[in-house]
């Protein structure tokens, strides 16, 4: 069984995303990282594949997010985006280059790298549905250099709803409730990098807005963070750059307003 603390902020890693049949329609831009951040890349993903069996989940694909940046991969059901977020947390073999801080991934186990500041909070959520919201996110502050209760008062600034509900069991919480629970207990942690796939996953509208403000302040606080999320309009809004993954390969990237005036994204994902 593998252990909840290999993802401090989520539990365990999410099932991988099955590899899309679509193939490419367009060709992705070589560039990633803007040159100026070369030096302080945080995660550096280079020609990067991984297979489940005989089928290719990523194929060849470059990601790169330097220190404060907000990155988000976006993309259908299928494309690899959950397998991006897994290989980079430890959970995945792969072939290519994944360096976090410099250090290649290979090797490292998931605690290492949530003790090395790097904390992914999984698509699903992987709360202890028995144990009340203060416990979950208690727990989720193990690797954390600063005390608790700081902690837990950031998290209950960020989200008050769950200040209002420490004792309950977050079994009983509805699905935005619990996602929201899920981002706080990542963020006792203190992470460097934040890796949150697919937060907006069946939220009801006014739960989104809830979410988006939070991020927004966590962006604020400087948490560097990669964001997988097929709500193309909700990354658009927050990250610095995007990257389009479809089939398992990068086949569009660029900044939000770069690809908000892209026909293909326009047509294909935001309804023309």
């Amino acid at each position: 069984m593998r252990e909840w603390f290999g993802v401090a902020g989520g539990g365990l890693a999410s099932a991988p995303d099955d590899a899309s049949n679509r193939e490419d329609t367009a060709p992705a831009d070589a560039s990633d990282a803007p040159a100026s951040a070369a030096d302080e890349q945080l995660l550096a993903v280079e020609d990067c594949s991984v297979s489940y069996g005989k089928v290719s989940a990523l194929r060849s694909i470059d990601v790169r997010v330097a220190e404060g940046e907000f990155v988000a991969v976006i993309g259908p059901n299928g494309a690899g985006k959950s397998t991006l977020c897994n290989t980079v947390s430890g959970f995945r073999e792969y072939s290519g280059s994944v360096r976090y801080h410099g250090d290649e991934v290979r090797g490292q186990s998931p605690r290492d790298l949530v003790e090395g500041g790097l904390v992914h909070c999984t698509e699903s959520r992987d709360l202890f549905g028995h144990m009340s919201v203060e416990d979950n996110l208690t727990l989720g502050a193990y690797r954390a250099n600063t005390n608790v209760s700081e902690r837990l008062r950031f998290v209950y600034d960020l989200f008050p709803a769950l200040e209002d509900r420490t004792g309950q069991h977050a079994r009983t919480m509805s699905g935005g409730e619990q996602q929201m629970l899920a981002i706080g207990r990542a963020l006792m942690g203190d992470p460097d990098l934040l890796v949150l796939d697919e937060p907006t996953l069946g939220l009801a509208p006014v739960i989104l807005d809830d979410i988006s403000g939070g991020i927004e302040q966590i962006r604020e606080e400087g948490v560097t963070i990669l964001l997988a999320e097929q709500n193309v309009t909700f990354a658009l809004r927050h990250a610095d750059r995007i990257v389009l993954l479809e089939n398992g390969e990068v086949v569009r990237r660029g900044t939000p307003d770069e690809l908000r005036e892209d026909d293909y994204i326009r047509e294909s994902y935001l309804g023309g």
